[in-house]
């Protein structure tokens, strides 16, 4: 049977009561106890000597005469609920306060029975049938000691007096143990409660229920990780979907070029089409072809960018921007757009992996161009700010909706402006470029304005070494 951790926790918290009870009870006995017999000891040895020094001038050599002290003798043992005698040397009982023991000799008596205490618990040498606390002190008179006066409290008293003691401390621990109980009430609101719920959560999201939220609101450690885990399961939600997304992208991205494929070589086979217009549509094939090519590289290029281990080395990164511009002069000339270069100084030294560096150069120029319109402009322009070289690239194209910023850096996605002139493209190109400059720590940043232009910027660190 597997116990839950509330059930365990009261059980501990019953078990803690009991133990401490029990602890408290055997302690606080003890010392009551010990108290109540040291306190009473001195009180009744505080009298007797009080009593011894009162009347220790009655006697005179051996003639004892302690009728006169009756009275007073009386009034003290009821006052302190006590029997009172007074003894001479051999242990007989000159005067008793309750005057029934008068002339009793008590045997085997021995004033230093009690040792270096100055009181003894017990029948006192068998002279009761009950325990009693005895305190003894001398007569004494003419540097001699004539007697004892000893005073008996009976040990029921002491018990009685430490029971009362003991019934509030009983009462105390219970009132304490009760209050405690809202240890209890507060663990299950602010630990348990949150925990199931917590407990529940992980339990759907374990059997794919994503979209289950944890509803925890407190501000403490709990709170903090039932959002925790609500953002982890919307980042897992969003993560599914983004797999189906991709998966049905490169199905329709793949499904395309080879059904046109297929339908070019049949109508070329069954003759619809005729040969004098084999060539053309061959033409066609190998493009739908190279199309293909060029997506499995992309998606290839993508799974090894993370794995493999960049090359970082020093270089001009003006230069790797002036060759790659010039690379695409066909592009350029065939819709009359020029590409501007604002460079901040003839030579700036960046440290990074050139070729993949260069990369992200290619694809983002490419992409300005594929957007830009006939007879417009492409500025490529670096800057420096605090040990990091900043390089944008702005065209004068289509630009890009405001809600669909975020997602232009995701793998197949195509802006709804973009599908009209980008009809051969993967969706995969910003996406590489995104993953290229993470892998190197970096960041890239998009602003753009529908009908306006679009810019891209990122940085890169600045390297010393020329």
């Amino acid at each position: 049977m597997r116990l839950s951790l509330y059930l365990k926790f009261i059980m501990a918290y019953i078990f803690f009561g009991i133990a401490g009870f029990v602890a408290i009870a055997t302690i606080s006995s003890h010392l009551t106890y010990s108290y109540l017999v040291e306190s009473r000891s001195q009180t009744l040895y505080d009298e007797a000597n009080l009593i011894a020094s009162t009347y220790s001038t009655v006697y005179e050599g051996q003639n004892i005469s302690l009728a006169e002290s009756y009275p007073q003798l009386q009034a003290v043992a009821t006052f302190l609920n006590a029997k009172i005698w007074v003894m001479d040397r051999n242990g007989k009982i000159i005067v008793d306060a309750d005057k029934q023991r008068v002339s009793d000799i008590i045997s085997d008596f021995n004033p230093t029975a009690t040792g270096n205490k100055s009181y003894m618990v017990g029948d006192y040498f068998h002279s009761f049938t009950e325990d009693y606390l005895s305190v003894s002190a001398p007569i004494t008179g003419n540097f001699r000691t004539y007697g004892y006066v000893v005073i008996h409290l009976s040990m029921k008293n002491v018990t009685q007096s430490q029971y009362h003691i003991l019934n509030i401390v009983y009462i105390t621990s219970l009132i304490v143990f009760l209050l405690s109980l809202v240890i209890l009430i507060v663990f299950q609101r602010i630990v348990y409660s949150p925990l199931k719920k917590i407990t529940t959560g992980a339990k759907a999201y374990a059997e794919g229920d994503l979209k289950y939220e944890i509803k925890v609101a407190s501000n403490d450690e709990m709170g903090y990780l039932a959002a925790t885990l609500n953002y982890m399961s919307d980042k897992l939600d969003d993560t599914e979907n983004y797999q189906k997304k991709f998966i049905s992208n490169v199905s329709h991205d793949f499904r395309s070029p080879l059904t046109s494929i297929k339908g070019y070589l049949e109508a070329i086979l069954d003759g619809t089409i005729p040969t004098e217009m084999h060539e053309k549509y061959l033409q066609r094939v190998i493009d739908e072809t190279n199309r293909l090519t060029k997506l499995t590289e992309s998606i290839l290029s993508l799974d090894s960018i993370e794995s493999v281990k960049l090359n970082r080395t020093s270089f001009d990164i003006n230069n790797v921007i002036r060759d790659t511009a010039s690379s695409f002069e066909v592009q350029c000339n065939s819709k009359n757009i020029t590409i501007e270069l604002i460079l901040l100084n003839i030579s700036q030294y960046v440290l990074a992996d050139y070729s993949k560096i260069q990369q992200v150069l290619y694809n983002l120029i490419d992409n300005a161009i594929k957007f830009s319109s006939q007879n417009s402009s492409i500025i490529i322009q670096t800057s420096m700010k605090k040990e990091k070289v900043f390089i944008s690239v702005k065209d004068t194209g289509i630009g890009i909706a405001k809600n669909e910023q975020s997602k232009v850096f995701d793998r197949f996605y195509k802006s709804d402006l973009s599908r009209g002139k980008d009809k051969k493209g993967t969706g995969l190109g910003l996406a590489i470029v995104k993953e290229i400059l993470q892998t190197h720590g970096e960041n890239i940043d998009v602003v753009s304005t529908v009908g306006v232009g679009t810019e891209f910027i990122f940085s890169l660190p600045a390297s010393k070494e020329t």
